[in-house]
């Protein structure tokens, strides 16, 4: 069993990319919806409100995500507090999800924005990057109802998309069509399953 890592930078595709190689038959997980199902879980939220307090919950003990983002993308010390609450958490998943895999089920590709800003790199067998231009993650992200500052803002907290690239194992170019990108999902799934 391989198990690959797909990142890349806000805004750069790895939603999409992801569910290209779901389609293609490998399994997939996707690091951010298991985070967003532990953002529900109490234990989780006893720890997030002792970190952040109170203001960053609605009256029903829900968490504002909002605000949870407005404050940890202005004070990394906060947001390294936040993921080392959340990122064991989301290996213990991933680890469950793994064991239950069986043995035909050769490829499991999670999507993880954070590999080499944590030092995550030793925990997968293959990385492959997303990458695009900034302006067009910038544009994908405005028209999804993300204003430029806030883009900027995580954008700004990520490891430069170059750097990146140069540490993949395969690199995924989403500057263009859909098609242009399932044509190299394709080529990168096909040598992974040799």
């Amino acid at each position: 069993m391989l198990l690959v890592a797909l990142t890349g930078n806000y805004g750069m595709g790895k939603s999409t990319v992801l569910s290209m190689f779901r389609n293609l038959g490998a399994s997939t997980i996707d690091t951010d919806r298991v985070v967003d199902s532990l953002l529900t879980e109490k234990r989780v939220l006893i720890k997030i409100k002792k970190l952040l307090g109170n203001e960053v919950f609605y009256k029903d003990g829900s968490l504002n995500k909002k605000k949870v983002a407005k404050l940890i993308f202005k004070d990394n010390n906060l947001r390294r507090s936040l993921e080392d609450i959340l990122h064991p958490l989301v290996f213990e998943r991933i680890k469950d999800f793994t064991d239950k895999i069986t043995k035909d089920e050769k490829i499991i590709i999670v999507a993880v924005p954070l590999v080499y800003e944590r030092g995550y790199e030793n925990r997968f067998d293959k990385i492959v990057v997303v990458h695009t231009d900034l302006e067009v993650a910038i544009n994908r992200l405005e028209n999804s109802g993300i204003a430029k500052k806030d883009a900027l803002l995580r954008l700004k907290a990520q490891l430069p998309i170059e750097e990146k690239m140069k540490r993949a194992d395969f690199l995924i170019d989403n500057n263009g069509s859909l098609l242009e990108t399932v044509k190299q999902v394709k080529k990168i799934f096909k040598k992974l399953t040799k």
